[in-house]
């Protein structure tokens, strides 16, 4: 007989089991019917658990100079992985991991900078760790296309497995460092690549584009459902910058400042080319200057055109005479005597000391006499009208140039000695791209031009024109008549017997400027020869300026025989004479040399005899390719261009030339017709090619060329 306590523990049990049994079956017949978990709606969670989402990055938008050539774009670089967990090659008829570490370090470490027996460790530790791939450092990552391929062609070859290789994207900038203070760089960060200075940073939200997605649903194991239910959202590119830079002109600017900082070695050194019917910014560069693609060992990152004021110097004794004569208080004939001058107990004197007797005021300027710019500035003029010029010519404020960064000096007006000092650039401190701003009014028939770089943004593939910029007049301080006085004197300046500038004449062109050389205060001004900011603020032709350009190299290393212009007129001779031809500026000096435009005869589809005899008025004719018969002329045919300029004859069999000794632009013409990627090292003229002579284009892709500038070739 059962005890009854034994039935009372068997009934409660039972009770217990099926209330148990009851609240299970309810919370499974509620989450059935409401199909969530504590407010976790379950069908959400599992299609969140099955689904894979990417986000599908933007191409940042491309930066060109003004006539089409690329100065930065993103390009693709990959990242190198090893596989090295065994479980992702089971059920696979080849192993898709690394089996034998040794033999895939070697092919690694013969193309990568790292040791084989570091690779061979980070293998095998990723291995025992049980990860499922390892990757190599900085030593891994970055590495460009033609070398990913190299790499996987050796590591076919070796029967290595296991290796991939992950795309990624780099902004990149294929002149190295050409304008790299105007263009800036970008970088990667959290939220992609942002611009960090230059016009990378300044054209931001044209560049950018905005990142697109595309999600799927997948089984555990990350293979594609047959209905996968794929959400594409498109990625939208960012778009193109058009710059006013002339990739010629610039590069003409890039190798003078480069052998002048060789030669000279100076603290620092800044030009800059205006066009002054514009204000467009054809060209600037300084000294030191960095590469942004590497960016180690930066000594400045400022763009000291528009960031970096100074003491100027006797350039501003240009807007001084300028002023009087707008005033109309100035005679060029009137006399008075020069040496030394004092005004509230203090005595500014000439850079001669003793100064050259009795002079005329238009000989004051040819000399560059202090005291002629004192008298002009606070007798003739005045403290408060010379310093209602010197706001009319912006000198006391931003140019509002489109660059991030600029900034402005500080003017001394309120003392008669700040007046004085003031008067001939000593004192009170401004920017190159403020004396280069207010000199365009000079060039410029009295209108004061508003600097820019940006010329226009266009659609990435279209190349339609989104926003284009417009020139805008700043002031006009002075008159026509005015600006024709000031131009014919400055003139005076370079050629007269006595001119300070007589060291940057030109051959071909007249020339009106200004020299400067001006103290370096640091705490008290420096004394020794080398000591100075010596510069040149000059513009020609004379009668009717093209260019304008400012060049100040401080503190260069010269000579016992050197004086302080001569780094500065190579740099400015250099520049001009070769942009003004480049232009195709009639020359007002020689009348020999034949600028004359030429028409390019439409020669599609002609023999290559004919071509020839058709294009005797150029000097330099290349023919691409052993056809007989022309596939097209570059530049195109209906074109004009002067007897100086390269023309390239693409045949109906072209073959690679040897480009030794062209131009950027020379290739670029060749690399847009057959639609090839170029990529550029250096700046200057082709020294190396990576396409052999003679070798199929329309087998090629990718076209790298190594420049150097002429004096080092």
């Amino acid at each position: 007989m059962k005890h009854k306590n034994t039935t009372r523990g068997a009934s409660l049990l039972l009770l217990l089991f099926g209330l148990a049994f009851l609240i299970i079956a309810g919370r499974f017949l509620y989450i059935q019917s409401t199909g969530a978990v504590q407010g976790v709606d379950l069908e959400e969670w599992a299609d969140k658990k099955r689904t894979s989402s990417y986000t599908i990055p933007a191409e940042r938008g491309e930066i060109y100079d003004n006539n089409g050539m690329v100065l930065a774009y993103d390009r693709p670089t990959y990242r190198l992985q090893a596989i090295v967990d065994p479980d992702y090659s089971d059920n696979l008829p080849e192993p898709e991991h690394i089996t034998e570490p040794e033999q895939a370090a070697e092919v690694i470490a013969e193309y990568l900078a790292i040791e084989e027996k570091k690779a061979v460790d980070r293998i095998v530790e990723a291995r025992e760790e049980g990860r499922f791939q390892v990757e190599f450092g900085s030593a891994g990552r970055d590495i460009p296309k033609d070398e990913k391929e190299e790499i996987e062609s050796a590591l076919k070859e070796a029967e290595v497995s296991g290796v991939t290789f992950e795309e990624e994207t780099e902004r990149y900038y294929p002149n190295g460092t050409f304008a790299s203070h105007i263009i800036g760089f970008a970088q990667s960060t959290d939220d992609g690549v942002e611009g960090v200075t230059g016009v990378e940073k300044s054209m931001e939200e044209y560049l950018k584009g905005e990142d697109g997605s595309i999600s799927y649903q997948r089984d555990k194991y990350g293979t594609e459902l047959l209905d996968p239910e794929q959400i594409l959202n498109p990625p939208e590119d960012g778009e193109d910058v058009y710059l006013t830079i002339d990739q010629k002109i610039q590069t003409f600017l890039e190798d003078a400042l480069t052998q002048v900082e060789k030669e000279y070695d100076p603290s620092k050194v800044m030009a800059g080319v205006m066009d002054p019917d514009t204000g467009e910014i054809l060209a600037m560069g300084n000294r030191p200057a960095y590469n942004p693609n590497k960016r180690s060992d930066v000594e400045n990152w400022y763009n000291d055109m528009i960031a970096y004021p100074f003491e100027v110097g006797s350039t501003m004794k240009m807007f001084t005479w300028a002023a009087a004569m707008e005033e109309g208080v100035y005679n060029g004939s009137e006399t008075y005597q020069s040496g030394s001058y004092s005004v509230g107990g203090s005595t500014i004197s000439d850079h001669n000391d003793s100064g050259w007797g009795t002079i005329t005021y238009d000989e004051g300027l040819i000399r560059s006499s202090n005291v002629a710019a004192a008298k002009l500035g606070y007798e003739k003029l005045g403290p408060e009208k010379f310093g209602e010029y010197i706001d009319k010519f912006g000198l006391n404020e931003k140019t509002g140039i489109d660059l991030p960064g600029e900034k402005t000096g500080t003017i001394l007006n309120d003392k008669s000695i700040e007046t004085v000092t003031t008067t001939y650039g000593q004192g009170s401190t401004m920017t190159p791209i403020q004396l280069l701003t207010a000199a365009s009014s000079i060039a410029n028939d009295g209108k004061m031009m508003k600097p820019y770089v940006f010329d226009s943004i266009r659609e990435a593939d279209s190349k339609e024109v989104i926003t284009e910029n417009e020139t805008s007049v700043l002031e006009e301080p002075i008159s026509k008549k005015t600006s024709e006085q000031m131009r014919n004197l400055l003139k005076q300046v370079v050629t007269h017997e006595n001119g300070t500038g007589k060291p940057f004449a030109l051959e071909d062109f007249s020339v009106a400027g200004k020299t400067g050389t001006a103290s370096i205060s640091e705490g008290g001004y420096l004394v020794g020869r080398n000591n100075y900011t010596f510069s040149f603020l000059g513009m020609a032709p004379a009668e009717d300026p093209e260019l304008v350009m400012y060049v100040a190299v401080r503190q260069p290393q010269l000579e016992n025989s050197e004086v302080g212009s001569d780094p500065v007129s190579h740099i400015f001779k250099t520049v001009m004479q070769n942009s003004l031809h480049y232009l195709n500026i009639s020359p007002d000096q020689n009348e020999q040399v034949n600028v004359e435009k030429v028409d390019i005869p439409e020669l599609e589809g002609k023999s290559l005899e004919e071509a020839r005899n058709s294009l005797k008025a150029f000097q330099e004719v290349t023919v691409v390719g052993s056809g007989s018969t022309v596939e097209a002329v570059l530049p195109q045919s209906q074109e004009q261009a002067v007897s100086s300029e390269h023309v390239i004859v693409i045949t109906d069999q072209p073959t690679m030339p040897d480009i030794t000794g062209w131009s950027q632009r020379e290739v670029q013409r060749l690399a847009d017709y057959f639609d090839l990627s170029l990529e550029v090292m250096g700046n200057g003229y082709v020294t190396k090619q990576s396409i052999k002579r003679e070798s199929a284009l329309t087998d090629s892709k990718y076209l790298v060329i190594e420049l150097q500038p002429p004096e080092s070739q």
